[in-house]
């Protein structure tokens, strides 16, 4: 819901109710993940999407039910048997969709999960979309160190709060399964739990123009954008429009800083730009040695061979160095700034789910992973 949650909230505020229907499922090419979220207004407005415009009309008319104090309804949408433009999937995917009314009486803890996402307190919301009881849309808001609301059931409550926060830690969304009243072995009761951490980090070394149009793409994918170079004159805010923070440091040491406080992850996507040994090298020792998602440098071939003996003279394992992309990016053919960008960003993506960087016209697989 954190694409709506902006209107979602604005809503709740004015005391309105505002339906809510959520992707928690998919099968197949299905074009949206779990988590993404359509909203319903009782003016009749609308944002978010749940399938990019395939069954946003049916999802529509529920949420209009749901508003005038329907039940909440968990609903499949495939491929249409009669007519595959009506309210079929036409890529081929299968996806449930919940959809529920929300207001101030039902979820009274809207406001302080706000609070949280905004904050970027990592927080849960475990709603339970399918019961063969009662249950059906009540909730748990899950942190790390405490919870809110309830389903009705406390062996519920302690199952799903215990659960949520595991998959909170691993910043992971998914549908559990349990008995009617939350034996972790039974079946019947379906809780989606949806997870609200913080946005993953991209740190950009060297305050070059490639770094700028970077910037504006890492924070496009909805990563959160610190640039960081040792030389005041180019690290300037006005440079980096695109970028959440910028911060005047030796590279190395900044990077260092920051695993100390706990304050990067898995997650992390690290891009050296510098061109120069005197920075780039002594910053790839720290991010290759770190548990980190990505570690990029840009260079020519003979600076990447460079490079690698540098950091093979300061003690790196091969190991270590085959965790480094370089040179950075995909062949695109890029040219400008911007257009390397892309291309640096389509091997974080590729690499984060599993892609080959080949063109999908000469593939035969499903195209959503």
């Amino acid at each position: 819901m954190r694409d709506v949650l902006d209107e979602v909230l604005a809503r709740w505020s004015a005391g309105e109710a505002v339906a809510v229907g959520t992707v928690v499922a998919t099968f197949s090419s299905a074009p949206r993940a779990p988590g993404a979220a359509m909203a319903v207004a009782a003016d009749g407005t609308v944002s978010g999407s749940v399938s990019g415009g395939c069954v946003e009309g049916a999802v529509y008319e529920l949420g209009r039910e749901a508003i005038a104090g329907g039940r909440a309804v968990l609903q499949r949408y495939g491929v249409s048997d009669d007519d595959a433009f009506a309210v079929g999937l036409t890529c081929g995917g299968i996806i449930d969709v919940f959809v529920q009314r929300v207001d101030r009486e039902s979820f009274p803890e809207l406001g302080e999960l706000a609070e949280s996402v905004r904050a970027e307190v990592p927080v849960a919301v475990a709603t339970v979309i399918a019961h063969p009881g009662d249950l059906v849309g009540r909730r748990v808001v899950v942190w790390p160190d405490r919870a809110a609301g309830t389903t009705g059931s406390a062996r519920v409550d302690a199952a799903v709060t215990d659960d949520a926060r595991g998959l909170l830690a691993g910043g992971r969304t998914a549908t559990l399964s349990y008995g009617p009243d939350g034996e972790r072995r039974g079946e019947g009761m379906r809780v989606f739990v949806n997870s609200y951490e913080p946005p993953p980090r991209l740190l950009v070394f060297g305050a070059i123009d490639f770094a700028s149009a970077m910037a504006g793409m890492g924070s496009f994918l909805g990563y959160r954008v610190t640039v960081c170079d040792a030389r005041p004159v180019f690290a300037t805010v006005s440079r980096f429009p695109g970028a959440h923070e910028v911060v005047v440091d030796w590279p190395h040491r900044y990077l260092s800083a920051e695993l100390d406080a706990g304050r990067v992850d898995e997650r992390t996507v690290v891009c050296v730009l510098t061109h120069d040994p005197k920075f780039d090298v002594p910053v790839l020792q720290v991010a290759l040695r770190a548990k980190l998602g990505y570690v990029g440098a840009m260079g020519s071939r003979r600076t990447h061979d460079d490079r690698l003996a540098r950091l093979r003279e300061a003690g790196l394992t091969e190991a270590e160095l085959s965790g480094l992309a370089s040179p950075i990016g995909l062949d695109l053919g890029a040219r400008t700034p911007e257009e390397t960008a892309v291309s640096i960003a389509a091997e974080i993506i590729a690499l984060r789910w599993g892609g080959a960087g080949t063109r999908l016209a000469e593939g035969s697989g499903r195209i959503h992973g």
